[in-house]
């Protein structure tokens, strides 16, 4: 059996940041195990027409990686290309284990350590195991009446197979979310039709992109600049909490009344304005900037299906509609989103006395600055429960993070232990706090049913407050609230 002192599973950001900060702190015994041929996550996953970063890319990216830019918002081959100068400068590929896919974990109470199951590499042990798979790692496909008979092409965004070529063919997109406006406004100027199933609307906001010029991005490889720049665009952003969370009439003023005059101004037809106009306050789902999605749904050759014209079943050739319409299609894209909450981890994990991840997380999701659940020692979540952010940069809550797991691998070894715990009611405390204040978010009160809530209709993916003040908590490591062996 292969062991390390720490396992790292998944190959994104959240598991690029693991590996640097290890090998900043002089612990090179690791590994990194991704279940797909190549590195990188979503990045270099997602290549569907049209992907694109929605946060800007001075703060969409690692602290301490500035990058040559070459726009405000980097498309997904320029985040690729630095997904990979980072890897590449870290020597990560030298350190990663591709094609290996996680079947399960198990801590194993005699070893004081991880065992890894895997498919390509058996089982691997670990001392400490970071689990970095993603939120957004396993894409969900509904599973519509007759889906499996269509005898045409299908795949998920995800997963875009770029062999098969639409231009002039019959295309229907099913989703309307983040993904799909991106893929939509790239694809329908060469579809030959093109349905879009919106089960419902969001509310989109003008996308203010810039493209660098060759002076700003000289003046920008200076590291003040780049850094004032990064920092000017953080507050700008975390400026949104007053509204998602304390004041419902700067939102109206400042978000929902703009959005309203982008529809106005972009959408000319009162049916498809109505159709496109949420009747839920914005921020309760995912928010959308672009300049091009409401242009490119008004062409002539696109069709908007709403929730009273959706999918009744889909059948060898097609798909049937609810008012009976048959639609003749050559391709079937799933725009339909990600397990991003009950499927946080999307293997299974069984901690101490053989109590499982599943069984804990039966109602909801939760742990402690969504890192750490008690009775699973030394297992560390990246972009966990109730880490999400929907106004600022994911990269600078996974950095908040891993301030703390390494200050608890650092508690760990100080204190001549095998294995750190998080105590229960410290869980449990952190776990109220979070949904109390997350009654106070538009998350909860907006008026929708948006992938941020699990089953339970508890907010899991969002953390209900300034990203400051996620990072402060994470900085202020609290012996107290854990148990050292």
């Amino acid at each position: 059996m292969k062991t390390h002192h720490v396992v790292i599973i998944g190959s994104g950001f959240g598991g690029q940041c693991s590996a640097i900060n290890l090998i900043k702190k002089g612990i090179t015994d690791f590994v990194i195990l991704e279940r797909r041929s190549f590195m990188g996550g979503t990045w270099c996953q997602n290549s569907y027409p049209g992907a694109a970063v929605d946060v800007q890319s001075p703060l969409y990216s690692i602290s301490h990686e500035p990058y040559d830019w070459s726009q405000m918002f980097a498309e997904q081959s320029e985040l690729q290309q630095y997904t990979n100068h980072v890897i590449d400068k870290y020597k990560l590929r030298e350190k990663t284990l591709t094609n290996t896919n996680v079947v399960s974990v198990s801590w194993q109470e005699s070893e004081q350590r991880w065992h890894i199951a895997t498919e390509g590499q058996g089982v691997i042990a670990a001392n400490i195991l970071i689990n970095a798979s993603g939120p957004l790692s396993t894409p969900v496909t509904p599973n519509f009446p007759g889906r499996d008979t269509f005898k045409g092409k299908t795949f998920h965004t995800n997963n875009w197979d770029h062999s098969f070529d639409y231009k002039g063919k019959r295309v229907a997109i099913i989703g309307s979310g983040a993904s799909a406006a991106q893929a939509i406004p790239a694809i329908a100027g060469d579809c030959g039709k093109l349905h879009v199933f919106q089960r419902s609307p969001h509310w989109v906001l003008p996308r203010p992109d810039h493209k660098f010029s060759p002076l700003q991005r000289k003046l920008l490889s200076l590291r003040p600049l780049y850094k004032a720049l990064r920092t000017a665009i953080y507050w700008s952003l975390e400026s949104r909490v007053i509204g998602f969370k304390y004041s419902k009439a700067m939102l109206n003023l400042f978000a929902q009344k703009k959005a309203l005059r982008h529809i106005e101004t972009q959408v000319a037809d009162p049916v498809l304005r109505a159709k496109l106009t949420p009747d839920f306050t914005i921020g309760c789902k995912r928010i959308i900037l672009s300049n091009t999605l409401y242009p490119a749904l008004s062409r002539p050759n696109v069709s908007l299906h709403d929730k009273t014209d959706g999918i009744k079943r889909i059948t060898e050739t097609g798909i049937e509609t609810a008012s009976g319409e048959h639609l003749d299609l050559d391709l079937i894209v799933y725009s339909t989103g990600y397990d991003a909450t009950d499927g946080v981890i999307s293997y299974p994990v069984t901690g101490r006395d053989g109590k499982t991840l599943a069984s804990v997380w039966k109602e909801y999701p939760r742990a402690y600055l969504g890192t750490c659940v008690p009775g699973f020692p030394n297992l560390y979540i990246v972009t966990g429960p109730n880490t999400g952010i929907g106004h600022t940069s994911a990269i600078f809550v996974i950095e908040a993070q891993m301030n703390y797991i390494m200050k608890s691998i650092d508690a760990m070894k100080q204190r001549g232990k095998n294995t750190v715990d998080i105590k229960p009611q410290a869980e449990a405390d952190y776990t109220g706090m979070v949904h109390s204040e997350m009654n106070k978010t538009v998350w909860k009160t907006g008026g929708c049913n948006s992938w941020y809530q699990s089953k339970s209709g508890h907010v899991i993916a969002m953390f209900p407050g300034f990203s400051f003040t996620y990072r402060q908590m994470a900085n202020n490591f609290k012996p107290a609230h854990h148990i050292f062996k």
